[in-house]
Order: structure tokens, then sequence, then C-alpha cells
């Protein structure tokens, strides 16, 4: 055994045959089946004057067969990649070979020569039949040898989530690996109807068996989910579950549709699995954007972003760039993030003319200068301190940064002709616990004010769009890459309240949700995305244990934190929604404010915060926001 993996691994090293020697072997496979025939059916040694007419014979059929084959290119597939469509295409080639060979034979028979006619039709037709069959052999026998050659014994033993289209053509795509790179040994689905059978000669086992105990008698070390079946296997923790307890790993093809599977075949060539992590198993549904439309508004277009640096800054600079707008004006005060941003651009879109500034958009006179000179089309407001423990403890900042930064950005946006100023907000802001939350929701009144006293006004004027959501995955100090820390660093994770729950979002599909809302919006609006279900921290962080092998990692119960809740609401109680163009987003109808008073309010609070006194700071914040009730925080005595 061990010489044959050997040769069969020297082999399968090498290049894959030229084309002319697959067609002597199946050429040469006629000849030999010819003569085998031909001396069964005898049944008596071939004496030497049936020698020469039976070599004639052979030869001329086997010069015949290079013709099917020639039609049907039976030649120029890789025999150990060898499949159905290959072997069919193997049978429609000897057909027509058959055909021409016994109108070759009749041909020859009437003309009298008998050194070309002496087989009998019924031997022509068995030895083509043979020879069909040996060449099917051959293949099979050759992918049987890749096959086994390929597995190295390191290739974990898997099983594949989802049978029929799609787990049969993510099996035939495992299996043409080299090296290979999981060691397939079955399926799992929820087709019924399918259960006991064998699938591409391997089990197929259903949902409701006891799959704990088929792990461990298959000994399975990774799923591999269907393409097609991501968005069942992401909403059935129960086999997830099952999985991570076992240690089991999961993987995923990211990226593929049913628009990459015609026929039941991948049309990927090299479709890339990849191990899951917490974020890819949180039960979301996919968002569709109409990006196409996004970027007929925004081709050609001056773009100013704020925030550039930070997590949705950033994916807000990538998905803009790809536009292609006359100029870009990205802002952010944070230097070693915002040359990342830099370097960025110039490496992956060069051809996209950018300015990338370091500054505070609190510093009036400088916005001045950038809008003056820049005069952006679209303003996408991404810039807030957005922790909340820290603005409990910096309220003066908040006020600053968050407030007055957004209305220098919104002034500028109207005094320079901006078409479209759009405002990243946060459920935070709503029936706000924390100075963070407040600040955000006077922002909102705001630009929603500032847009009605723009509408009374009448004439071409900014429109003032917000997009209010929730926690997105992997943001940049958010709590996934927290706890991923300190699992790494042997625990304890720190959880502030077992009942804590949070809505969570991908960065990309928050970012094209606030472009489609930001682009489309008429001004004015309070755009509310539909954040899934909420995720109970405590059953995230044991998961993330559990997923990273990590041994005796605690979870720490550290109570809430100054300005937490335990819920996060996307909208007021008193408000109601109304549907927009996307069944993701829809809009919030929300109290409206007098610009004048806002304005004057917003001025004094902005003076309060320059003498730095927190107490009073916070005491305006809650005048202009009157449902602000602090949490957990020295604030509370300001609600008595």
């Amino acid at each position: 055994m061990d010489v044959l993996k050997k040769v069969t691994s020297w082999y399968f090293s090498k290049n894959v045959l030229p084309y002319w020697v697959i067609l002597l072997a199946d050429a040469f496979t006629v000849f030999v089946c010819s003569i085998f025939t031909y001396w069964i059916a005898h049944n008596t040694p071939i004496t030497y004057e049936h020698h020469t007419a039976l070599f004639y014979t052979s030869l001329l059929y086997a010069g015949i067969s290079w013709i099917g084959a020639r039609v049907f290119k039976t030649y120029s597939g890789v025999l150990r990649y060898s499949s159905f469509v290959d072997l069919l295409k193997l049978v429609y080639a000897n057909l027509l070979s058959l055909a021409v060979a016994l109108g070759a034979h009749f041909l020859f028979k009437y003309l009298d020569v008998e050194a070309l006619s002496v087989m009998s039709p019924a031997n022509t037709v068995v030895s083509f039949l043979l020879a069909t069959l040996a060449m099917w052999g051959i293949r099979i026998l050759v992918k049987l040898l890749f096959d086994s050659s390929n597995v190295d014994g390191k290739a974990p033993r898997s099983l594949i989530y989802g049978a029929l289209t799609g787990g049969i053509s993510l099996a035939k795509n495992v299996r043409s690996q080299s090296p290979l790179q999981f060691d397939l040994q079955g399926f799992i689905t929820h087709e019924h109807r399918i259960k006991d059978m064998m699938l591409m000669g391997l089990p197929v086992y259903t949902l409701d068996e006891d799959l704990e105990s088929v792990f461990k008698k298959q000994r399975i070390q990774a799923v591999l989910v269907s393409p097609l079946r991501v968005k069942e296997f992401r909403d059935n923790t129960k086999i997830q579950d099952i999985l991570i307890a076992n240690g089991i790993k999961i993987y995923m093809a990211h990226e593929v549709t049913e628009a990459n599977i015609k026929d039941g075949e991948l049309q990927s060539e090299d479709v890339q699995l990849r191990e899951v992590s917490v974020e890819d198993l949180l039960p979301r549904q996919e968002i569709r954007v109409d990006l196409k439309s996004v970027g007929e508004l925004l081709a050609g277009r001056r773009v100013l972003i704020t925030g550039s640096a930070g997590s949705i800054g950033m994916e807000i600079v990538r998905q803009v760039a790809r536009f292609h707008p006359e100029k870009m004006m990205l802002i952010d005060q944070a230097e070693t993030p915002q040359h990342d941003v830099r370097l960025m651009m110039a490496r992956d879109y060069p051809d996209v003319p950018c300015d990338v500034v370091v500054t505070s958009i609190s510093r009036r006179t400088r916005m001045e200068s950038v809008f003056s000179t820049f005069r952006p089309d679209y303003v996408f407001h991404a810039a807030a301190y957005k922790h909340v423990p820290m603005m409990e403890d910096n309220p003066s900042e908040a006020v600053m940064n968050n407030v007055y930064g957004t209305k220098v950005i919104a002034d500028m946006s109207v005094k320079y002709g901006a078409k479209k100023f759009v405002m990243i907000s946060t459920d935070k802001a709503v029936n706000p616990t924390n100075v963070m939350g407040c600040s955000k929701r006077i922002c909102e009144i705001y630009v929603q004010s500032l847009d009605r006293k723009l509408k009374a006004e009448g004439g071409e004027h900014t429109q003032f769009v917000t997009t209010r959501f929730g926690n997105v995955l992997g943001s940049n100090g958010s709590v996934i890459p927290l706890f991923r820390e300190q699992i790494k660093n042997g625990g304890p994770v720190t959880v502030t309240d077992e009942r804590i729950v949070r809505f969570f979002m991908l960065i990309p599909e928050a970012c094209k949700l606030v472009l489609e809302a930001g682009t489309k919006g008429n001004g004015g609006e309070i755009f509310v995305f539909d954040m899934g279900a909420p995720v109970k921290i405590a059953d995230l962080a044991k998961r993330m244990i559990a997923m990273s092998g990590a041994k005796n990692v605690e979870i720490k119960y550290t109570g809430l934190r100054e300005g937490e809740k335990l819920y996060e609401e996307v909208l007021n109680e008193l408000e109601g929604t109304k549907p927009t163009f996307h069944e993701k987003i829809r809009i919030a109808q929300v109290r409206e404010y007098d610009y004048d008073k806002v304005n004057r309010d917003i001025e004094e609070l902005v003076e309060i915060s320059k003498q730095f006194d927190d107490m009073e700071t916070v005491r305006k914040m809650k005048q202009i926001v009157p449902e602000y009730k602090s949490n957990n925080s020295k604030y509370e005595v300001l609600d008595k």
C-alpha cells in the first residue's frame, strides 16, 4: 500500500496528461476490446490467417473511435476530475463511432475486403460496449486513486450542512481541491425524502437524528455550510450549540448566492471556505440595497465625510469611493487612523481625487475654510464621541464635539450650498439614559429643526437626513473585539449584567443603508433601521468562549456602567413609524421643535460646557431633552 501511495502521489504531483495521450489510450482500449471480443466470441485460438485481418479491423475501429472523441471532445477533460458528464460524453462518442464502424463493416463486406470486415456486426457492438465500460473504469480508477492519494490524514473529517443542489455542488468543489482541505464523510439535511440515502457515495443524515452521536461515531472535526443554507444554519441555534460544544469547526462559503449556482453546479471555480466567527452566527437576514441608484446620485459629485477614520466613517469612505465621485474630502482628528485612510485611498482608489484632513469638526474657522474651498454636494457626518462611560465622565467634551461639532458642520453645509447632509445617529438617542445618547438626540433635534426652518423659507436648500441604528459588529471598542481579547488573555470575560441585550448589524450593511437612506431621503426624516432580533450579551460571551476552545475562562458580571441600559431602543415609545422605499428602513414620527428656540438652547449649552461644570452641563442637556433620565449615574440627582 505504501508503494502504491508513493506511485500515485508521484503521478498526481505532475501536470495533467496531454490530450493526445488520452486520445491514444482510448483508441488502444478500443483496439484491445475488439481483439478480446473476437477471441471470446469464437472460443478458439486466433490462427495466423485471422491474425492479420483481425489486426487491421481492430486498428480500423481504433481509428474510427477518434471521430466520436473529436466530436464530443472526450480527451479534453482531466481524468482525476472526471464527472458523470464526462462519462456521458464517452457514451455519446462511442455510439457515434459504433455507427461509423458498422457502416464501414457493411461497406467493406460489400466491397469484399475481407481484411477489414472480419468482425461481425454483433462483435462490433459488443467490442464498443466493452470499450466504453473499460474507459469508464479507467477514469473511475484514476479518480479513486487521486481521491485516496489526496487525503494525507491531516484534512479534517467533515460533513456538509445541506444536500442536493447547494450541498452536492460544494462537495464536488471540495473534492476537486488539491491538496484536499476537507475529508468528506457525509451530508446533513432537512430533506426527509432522502433520509438513509447515499449521495456521491456518502451517507445522508437528517436534522431529527441524534447528530451528536453521529459526530462522535464518525469523528467529525468540521461542518461545511452549503452556500444556499447559510440563513437556515444561522437560525438553527440548536445545531450550532451541538457543534460548538463538541469542538467542531464551522466553515461557510461567503458571498455565494443562487446566482452563482446553475444546474446544480457552483459557477465559481474556487469557493473560498473560511472558519466562521461568532459574528457570522448571529441571527440576521441578508440586507439588499439598491446601490445602483445610490451610485447614480453620488457619481461625479463632491462628497465630504467627517469621522472618516472611525469604523462607520471608513466603510462609508470605501463605499462612496466605488461610485467614482468627482472628489472626496475626509475629516478626522485621529492622526494615525486618518493616515491609514490616506494609504487605503492611495492603494485601492488611486483614481479618486481625495483630500485627507486632520482636524476637529468643532474648529469653526477651520471648517469654514474647508467648506468654502471644497463646497461639497453631499455631507456624511459620522464624527462623534461614542463611548458611554467616557462621555459620562466628560460631558463638556460630548457637547463640544457631538453637539457643537454637528452644529458647525450643519451650518456650513447650509452656507455653502450642500445638496444633502446625512447624520449618523444611534439607538442610544431614544429615551437617553446617558450623556452620549442625549448629546446625539440634541444633534437630531437641531438638524431636524434646521431642515424645517429651511423648508418654510422655500427655495433651494440643504436637505437634512438622520439615520439611527444600534451596535455594529467589529467596530472599534465594541463588545466582540473586547471579549476576543479577554479570552485570548485567559479571562475573565466581563459582562455588565446577565440580562443585558443589544442589537447588532454588520458595518457594511449599516453603511449601505446609510447611503440609501441619505441619498433618497427628502430632508427632515429620522430613518430607523431594522436591526433584527436582539442578542443577549451573556449568551454571546458563552458562545465566544466555547468557539475559542479555551478552557477555564470565566464570565464575570461587573454591574451596569454609568448611563448604561439593559435594553436598547430604536424608537421612543411615543413615536410611530412610517414605511419607506426599503423594507429595512422606516421613518420615525417624532416631535417637531422650533429652530430659534433650539438654536438658543444649544448656544447656551455650549457656553455652559466651556466652564467644564459637569452638573450644570448635564442639567441644561436635560432641559433640552426632557426624556433624558440618567441611569446608574451621578447625574440621577438632577432627575429628582
